[in-house]
């Protein structure tokens, strides 16, 4: 079967990786590495956005307290 798309760099070096037998202790491992490296950047960005739309603690506090 023929992809009829290019591959992203990360899908690459992914298919690279899964080319070896992992430990289940050692992928578990990985799967917590990109988990808390989804999480890093997702969070960098949401304070991004944060800072640019100059919200404060206090407007959060409202928001979560809405009925």
């Amino acid at each position: 079967m023929a992809l009829n798309y290019p591959l992203s760099n990360i899908q690459i070096e992914l298919l690279k990786l899964f080319g070896t037998n992992l430990s289940e202790r050692d992928l578990i491992e990985l799967k917590q590495l990109l988990s808390k490296f989804c999480a890093k950047k997702a969070i960098s960005l949401a304070d991004d956005i944060w800072d640019k739309k100059g919200l404060s603690d206090q407007e959060m506090d409202t928001w979560l307290n809405r009925n």
